[in-house]
């Protein structure tokens, strides 16, 4: 599996936060770090500061810096990343129907 795009894949957007933080920020737009932090349930600044960096060497986001006083840094999705978001729509509907097919046995069976 040596051309295995979907590895490639899984591999930049894997992990506990990565795909949070994405999906977080496709429904806020542009977001300053605090807010992303609030908005994720459960990461510290840490772990959404080694992700975000992460995310920007994938080109997954794009950081923007203001040289103002105070600094302001805010974080935007990148073309790639919005391409993503199109797939990730797709999934939760994937879920939505496992988890239905889950509350209703009956249709597992069905061919």
């Amino acid at each position: 599996m040596e051309d295995c795009y979907v590895k490639y894949a899984m591999d930049m957007i894997g992990g506990k936060w990565k795909l949070m933080i994405i999906w977080t920020m496709s429904q806020n737009g542009t977001i300053r770090f605090n807010e992303l932090q609030r908005k994720v349930d459960g990461i510290s600044s840490l772990m959404l500061s080694k992700n975000l960096k992460e995310l920007e060497q994938d080109q997954l986001i794009i950081r923007h810096q203001y040289n103002e006083i105070p600094p302001r840094v805010e974080y935007e999705l990148s073309e790639l990343s919005q391409k993503l978001i199109t797939v990730l729509h797709t999934l939760g509907e994937w879920g939505y129907e496992v988890n239905e097919y889950k509350k209703s046995p009956e249709l597992l069976n069905r061919h």
